[in-house]
């Protein structure tokens, strides 16, 4: 891995960038199956449709079909559309939704669980040349009003079983039903409807729509962040550079749309010519059974997961069948240690980890092997990427020294809704985080920049001890959080879940931290409860939960 800071001199180590250059990631693509492979003539329909649409969600969608229009390209619980079908749907869709004002100056809102309805709203938004805002299922109906009155939306786009949710549309917003389980009110539109459109012959867009994340709210109000459609296949470049994807894929996604990491996968699957499950509601064993059914070759997750598959009996596990799988990938929270290492026996040597935020997308990966290597470990930075390690005042730590962790790739998002931006330094961009590199270049994340608390004045990393704590068999669940103290300043709480039939007492919590961990790291305050509060993609929301 090539090291660089820009200075000429060499710089510390704490200062990575993913090797390669252009020739590289030629390579990569065409060692992943993206590029060649299939007829001339097929070839040359693809590239012409990444040369008419960009490299967008209608451009990946349509070259797919070029590549192989008789596939199934998305398929959930009630239907299946082959390439061909949702190219068919999506361009009666778009010009449907043009007739309702989307388009350059007229987003598409998107609140909809992970189904064929969800995908063909995305890519018909893009296919019209509209931003497209993606809505997390989890927000009150008071949240969604706050949204949709700051973004103003043309078009809502929500599933019928969501729509009592949405109590206060902005005038000009139009609500179109997605899936339409319980039906449509009188009047309403549906996508299904806009699929009848005639004359669907749209002109391509002169503009290449965004899309509109909003960030996970853990610690407030949910801030949309733009992202810009990428400038060519570089970005599916670094991607497969660390991760052993290969066309054609048959990718379960589990995490929700809305969130970055299931859009990240949305956007990757139909340039490997991929059949993209999923299912609305994916508790553990919907997950396994719908990669029995499929036959899936990788399977998109997050942590939280991880951790519940693993908790299930291990005859309920055996049931399926999960031998298909070459690629479990996990993102947006760190993976405990000793789940990572479990989930490695119990599933092979298939488990890849990247680290990223919704602001810089991704940051590290870590293969498989750097998993057995240090278990937990974000990895290292992919090609075309490059990672500091910085201090307060902006400059690389030494190796082995904590920092502040800063990212530059060309995928960065371009701010948030609202005009404000994420902090940058030396040309790359903070994701909020902290972490450190181990003499094999290894990135362990310690938590957010606010994570750190300080106990009489030392430092602490909670994650420290929510490692030692979730390796104990007793226990299923755990954060630790920082609480004000009026003699230390601040002090730690441990939130804990025990698995069914499990006893520990407070005290018993604190003395397995006491006997790894110094005292300052010992919680003064233990809470025992039945489950943690999490948001829709199983990150814990600090502010839900109660005072100890």
């Amino acid at each position: 891995m090539s090291q660089g800071t820009g200075t000429g001199a060499r710089p510390p180590l704490s200062a990575l960038q993913g090797a390669g250059g252009r020739g590289k990631s030629l390579s990569i693509l065409v060692r992943s199956g993206v590029l060649g492979g299939g007829l001339p003539h097929r070839t040359a329909k693809r590239l012409s449709a990444l040369a008419r649409y960009g490299p967008t969600l209608a451009g990946a969608f349509t070259a797919g079909r070029a590549r192989a229009p008789k596939r199934v390209a998305v398929t959930d619980e009630q239907r299946s559309v082959t390439y061909e079908e949702l190219y068919q749907r999506v361009q009666r869709i778009a010009a449907g939704m043009a007739g309702l004002g989307v388009g350059a100056d007229g987003p598409v809102a998107m609140y909809q669980r992970n189904s064929v309805y969800a995908v063909e709203t995305l890519v018909s938004a893009s296919r019209a040349g509209a931003d497209a805002l993606l809505l997390n299922t989890f927000l009150s109906p008071t949240q969604v009003t706050e949204v949709l009155h700051r973004e103003r939306p043309a078009v809502l786009v929500v599933d019928a079983e969501l729509r009592p949710n949405v109590v206060d549309v902005p005038d000009g917003t139009t609500v179109v039903i997605g899936a339409p389980e319980d039906g449509a009110a009188p009047g309403e539109p549906t996508l299904d409807g806009l699929a009848e459109t005639p004359g669907a012959d749209l002109p391509i867009p002169q503009r290449k729509g965004r899309l509109i994340v909003l960030t996970s709210g853990t610690t407030g109000a949910p801030k949309g962040a733009k992202r810009g459609a990428p400038k060519g296949l570089g970005p599916a470049a670094s991607i497969l550079s660390r991760i052993r994807f290969k066309a054609p894929e048959t990718v379960m996604i589990a995490p929700p749309l809305f969130h970055t990491w299931g859009l990240a996968m949305l956007q990757l699957a139909p340039a490997l010519n991929s059949t993209i499950v999923l299912r609305r509601r994916p508790d553990p064993e919907t997950i396994l059974a719908a990669v029995a059914e499929h036959r899936a070759t990788s399977l998109i997750l997050v942590p939280v997961m991880i951790q519940r598959l693993l908790d299930l009996p291990d005859e309920v596990r055996s049931t399926y069948d999960t031998s298909s799988l070459r690629v479990v990938a996990s993102s947006s929270a760190p993976i405990p240690k000793d789940v990572c290492t479990r989930f490695l026996d119990a599933f092979g040597d298939v488990l890849f980890n990247l680290y990223g935020a919704t602001e810089v997308s991704w940051a590290t990966i870590a293969t498989p092997e750097d998993l057995r290597k240090l278990p937990g470990t974000a990895g290292k930075p992919p090609y075309g990427t490059r990672l500091a390690l910085l201090d307060e005042n902006n400059r690389p730590v030494p190796r082995g020294e904590i920092g502040r962790i800063f990212v530059g790739n060309e995928m960065q998002f371009e701010g948030y809704t609202n005009g404000n931006d994420k902090e940058r330094a030396l040309g790359l961009m903070s994701t909020g985080d902290r972490g450190v590199l181990d003499e094999n270049n290894l990135l362990t994340v310690l938590g957010r920049d606010d994570d750190m608390v300080i106990v009489g004045g030392e430092n602490v990393y909670p994650i420290e001890v929510e490692e030692l704590l979730i390796a104990q068999p007793e226990i299923k669940e755990v954060v630790v959080v920082g609480v004000p103290d009026d003699a230390l300043g601040s002090r730690l709480a441990a939130y804990v879940v025990l698995h069914d039939g499990a006893h520990l007492s407070e005290e018993d919590v604190r003395g397995l931290v006491r006997q790894r961990l110094a005292k300052f790291s010992v919680p003064r305050d233990v809470v025992f409860l039945g489950e943690l509060p999490r948001n829709a993609t199983g990150k814990v929301v600090p502010r839900l939960l109660p005072a100890p």
